[in-house]
């Protein structure tokens, strides 16, 4: 299968498939300039009475939507220690009302959720706002990585989807001049703040193409993007290859699509996913990489809440001889979340990977964000993850085939190397 080929077909299946994320993921993050501010004010003016009716929509809010049953009990056993200590204790701060309302509001929420749930939790608007891009992997500025050197500012790393690849930067290109500034001279940190300017700014870059020597001039849009999550990692051994999942995105797919496609060719002899510290993301990234390794369009997982009806993700079809069969070895550890584990999960249970780490967080959980009145958000788990057996994900994580000790954590990439390169010439 040529290269150029296997990039280009799942180039075009994965676009399709970000169209369907986009339509199946809700994020209740309004325009902020719709929302109420979220500059406190000078003096706590609201009265008792206006905080237990916050209490109250966010206790509504949580009985609607969360996972598991919130019980009246515990939202009046809340207002109890609000009344005799937290509400005194605030005040004694001289905070604004914007603070006391905030702040007892994730009092709240800590109270009503589930000891085991560690995404559940409340977030005023600013905070918000940052939190929604950060879960969905989404960056705003120029997606230029670099560092000084006597000539200029050398190109480490760009994001592919950023403006400025799009207009022809890339690693290694040397920037000489920002704006009409020479950047011999500026000090790396204002060039670094340069190449991370507010939404919708635009730069003037010139710069000398590495591949051609030429002067080449380039005016950057910093915008919003999805970033890279998925790189090459050596592992030491030939035709033993590694991609490294930091984060799910919507944009995910594209980039494992693309990184496979480059060393497809090669015919490899095995292939390791290293997942560790890998938070998760939304499903159906996952669910999409899933395709090239399990038979498509049979049942993967599905979520299932207290008040969230059943929905199925079966796996996608991918166009015809894009399957790989390679063996596969998966690592995980302890930050390895949501999306993440439930693809390690998956793999292992169909005995089409080995999984090998430690146990990963127990949080194959469905994650929707809520608007509040006042423009904050809740970042709430409405549903369980399950196999298509009915067997829920367990909250103690997905156990690894091989638990590594702590000595072998840093040779994780070479040990399971090591180990395909054995399993290919039929040692293991």
């Amino acid at each position: 299968m040529r290269p150029d080929r296997f990039v280009y077909a799942c180039a075009s299946f994965f676009f399709g498939m970000a169209i369907l994320s986009c339509a199946a993921t809700r994020v209740f993050a309004a325009d902020a300039a719709a929302k109420p501010s979220s500059v406190p004010s000078k003096a706590p003016t609201s009265s008792r009475d206006t905080y237990l009716a916050y209490f109250e929509e966010v206790y509504q809010l949580m009985k609607d939507n969360y996972y598991f049953d919130v019980r009246r009990s515990d939202l009046e056993r809340f207002i109890k220690i609000f009344d005799e200590k937290i509400y005194p204790s605030i005040l004694l701060e001289g905070k604004s009302g914007d603070y006391v309302r905030w702040r007892s509001a994730a009092y709240l929420v800590d109270a009503l959720k589930q000891p085991d749930d560690i995404f559940t939790r409340f977030l005023p608007p600013k905070p918000a706002q940052q939190f929604v891009k950060e879960v969905y992997g989404k960056k705003v500025d120029l997606g230029i990585e670099g560092h000084a050197v006597d000539k200029g500012y050398l190109v480490d790393f760009i994001e592919p989807r950023s403006d400025a690849y799009a207009k022809g930067l890339r690693e290694q290109d040397l920037i000489v001049r920002l704006d009409g500034v020479n950047v011999v001279g500026l000090e790396e940190v204002k060039v670094k703040d340069k190449l991370n300017p507010l939404e919708g700014a635009r730069v003037k870059v010139d710069y000398i193409s590495a591949m051609t020597h030429a002067a080449c001039f380039i005016e950057a849009v910093s915008r919003e993007y999805f970033k890279q999550t998925v790189f090459i990692k050596p592992t030491g051994v030939p035709d033993i290859y590694c991609l490294q999942v930091q984060k799910f995105n919507q944009g995910t797919p594209e980039d494992f699509s693309r990184l496979v496609g480059s060393f497809v060719a090669q015919r490899p002899r095995g292939l390791i996913l290293d997942l560790r510290g890998n938070p998760g993301g939304p499903p159906l990234a996952a669910r999409a990489i899933a395709a090239f390794f399990l038979p498509n369009g049979e049942p993967l997982v599905y979520f299932e809440g207290r008040t969230r009806p059943r929905a199925d993700l079966d796996i996608p079809v991918l166009p015809p001889g894009y399957h790989i069969d390679w063996p596969m070895v998966v690592l995980v550890d302890k930050s390895t979340g949501s999306a993440a584990e439930l693809f390690s999960g998956v793999l292992q249970d169909r005995k089409r990977a080995l999984v090998f780490g430690e146990a990963t967080a127990g949080q194959v959980l469905l994650k929707s964000l809520y608007d509040l009145s006042d423009g904050s958000t809740m970042a709430m788990v409405n549903a369980r993850g399950h196999f298509p057996d009915g067997r829920p994900f367990p909250f103690d994580g997905v156990h690894p085939n091989e638990l590594f000790t702590p000595e072998q954590k840093d040779q994780a990439v070479s040990l399971a190397a090591k180990y395909l390169l054995l399993r290919s010439e039929g040692r293991l």
